[in-house]
């Protein structure tokens, strides 16, 4: 066995078609397009979403809702959480690098802290956002708030 006697699998190779090379190939003629009409000329290209003539799914379906493209979508981390990767690293800092290396966060994310949960340690919290509650637990272990 060797390079030059390889060879593909039998029956795993098929040869084309070749449509519309005269009466003799067995596929001239119409070259298995059919008689007439868009579909049978070449540049044919039906509409997306065309049913037949019948109404397309996305006009019978009604419109309905409203998407605000202002929003700003937070990731929210409790401070149950932040106690808990502070104890494991022994941290006194937590910022976006900390949060992302511990797979919380991804790089583009905007963070809220959130206040479920209790904090034990006195902590400085970077975020873009903090809830009420967040803010009075960190703050009662004379903790800081650093927003973003």
């Amino acid at each position: 066995m060797d390079l030059s006697n390889l060879k593909p699998a039998k029956g795993s190779v098929k040869r084309n078609r070749r449509l519309g090379r005269g009466q003799g190939s067995g596929t001239g003629g119409t070259a298995t397009r059919g008689h007439k009409g868009a579909k049978q000329r070449s540049g044919y290209k039906r509409k997306i979403g065309f049913e037949g003539g019948q109404m397309p799914l996305q006009r019978r379906v009604p419109k309905y809702g409203f998407r605000n493209f202002n929003r700003r979508e937070y990731k929210g981390i409790n401070i149950g959480v932040l106690q808990n990767l502070a104890e494991k690293n022994d941290l006194e800092k937590i910022d976006l690098d900390v949060l992302m290396k511990a797979g919380l966060i991804s790089k583009n994310s905007l963070v809220k802290i959130l206040g479920k949960g209790t904090l034990k340690k006195k902590l400085e919290v970077h975020a873009h956002a903090f809830s009420k509650s967040a803010v009075a637990a960190i703050e009662a272990k004379q903790g800081t708030v650093v927003k973003l």
